[in-house]
């Protein structure tokens, strides 16, 4: 009876092992239409309207402009970037990250054929020739050119007070096999500020 009943217990493990496993990621970014209790209401960049259940517990952050100035050596940091004809990367943007953000430098869907690299600043150049940040991580570091204009921010933190009609959003975000919407976690525009990944 016992080693029925174990079987069952991995059994219904494996089961919820491969639901979760059978979720979808998804990054949306796009303009608040409506918030009802739980049920956010968002027209995505791409036209899309797109229901997303939040969860009881959503974090909410907002989105603040920092300058330049106030990166420090050492800050965790993302950065989406696009290659330059001779190969630099240029920042379409600089954001700090939360420390549980795994590092690296990967493929992103900002723009085509954009990249996101998470790391720590290694050192950071101003200068008559423009503005330069190196970032550093496990496997490696990129040197990231930051033209004047680049938004910079820092998500701060917001309450679900601040997930109005007409505020823009991003949100990491999972889609299950039945096409519903999950979200633990959104950053929002605030004072015309907006998250820029």
């Amino acid at each position: 009876m016992n080693k029925l009943r174990i079987a069952s217990f991995f059994s219904a493990l494996a089961l919820v092992s491969a639901v979760a496993d059978a979720q979808t990621p998804l990054r949306v970014r796009g303009t608040i239409a409506k918030l009802d209790g739980n049920v956010l209401a968002v027209k995505s960049r791409d036209g899309k309207d797109l229901t997303i259940h939040l969860a009881d517990n959503v974090g909410v952050t907002v989105a603040k402009a920092i300058k330049f100035e106030d990166i420090k050596q050492g800050d965790y940091v993302g950065s989406t970037t696009m290659k330059r004809a001779d190969g630099a990367l240029v920042a379409v943007e600089v954001h700090y990250l939360p420390p549980t953000a795994p590092a690296g430098h990967i493929p992103w869907d900002l723009q085509p054929g954009s990249m996101m690299t998470n790391a720590n600043v290694a050192t950071i150049v101003k200068g008559a020739s423009g503005r330069e940040l190196t970032l550093q991580y496990k496997d490696g570091a990129q040197k990231i050119l930051v033209p004047e204009g680049t938004p910079i921010v820092r998500a701060v933190p917001g309450s679900r007070a601040d997930l109005v009609p007409g505020e823009y959003v991003w949100l990491p975000a999972q889609v299950a096999p039945d096409g519903k919407i999950t979200a633990p976690r959104v950053q929002v525009s605030k004072d015309g500020v907006k998250p820029p990944m």
